[in-house]
């Protein structure tokens, strides 16, 4: 029995998809043509798995692009002593001095001098707890104060959750530059 069959799948916008298959049917439901079996129900499931695995992909690029796969860290001791406060959660979602939105839940912080992009590993002087940002802000200006993290970053060094500054060696991450062949 020779059978026409399209299947459209609406996707965003007015973009549309169509598969056809021509040929006689199967009793599974698979359609042949011409020695070819394609059925719809498995290109659905390779879309599918085509999602996932781009999915887990981009999250092993991230992964492997974070800092804590890189070993050896070369560090740069800035200061010693500092005094590092956090951010108040009324600046979430508003507009750093980089251009980037701010958000509490990252590894984020604000300093008056180094350069945006900039890391640095912060280490609470007490418990010896650190964590590793990124500089998207320019601040703090409370007299005093050296470095101001996002909330995040600031209570995975302490251990009074109740406290609102804390003592930080501040030490710069320096880059690793492969040489050059």
């Amino acid at each position: 029995m020779n059978v026409l069959t399209s299947i459209k799948i609406l996707g965003i916008g007015l973009a549309f998809f169509s598969i056809t298959a021509y040929g006689q049917q199967k009793p599974n439901g698979k359609f042949t043509e011409k020695g070819k079996v394609t059925q719809s129900k498995e290109l659905l499931k390779d879309s599918k798995a085509v999602k996932a695995d781009s999915i887990a992909k981009s999250k092993a690029i991230a992964l492997s692009d974070s800092l804590a796969a890189v070993q050896p860290l070369k560090l740069k001791l800035f200061k010693k002593n500092a005094h590092a406060s956090y951010y108040h959660q009324k600046f979430h979602g508003k507009r750093t001095s980089s251009g980037v939105k701010f958000d509490n839940t990252k590894y984020t912080a604000a300093h008056r001098k180094f350069p945006f992009g900039t890391k640095l590993k912060i280490t609470n002087e007490v418990n010896h707890k650190s964590v590793i940002v990124e500089i998207t802000d320019r601040g703090p200006f409370t007299k005093g104060r050296e470095i101001d993290l996002t909330k995040k970053a600031f209570m995975d060094i302490v251990d009074n959750k109740n406290s609102g500054k804390v003592m930080v060696t501040i030490e710069e991450i320096i880059p690793n530059v492969a040489p050059k062949p």
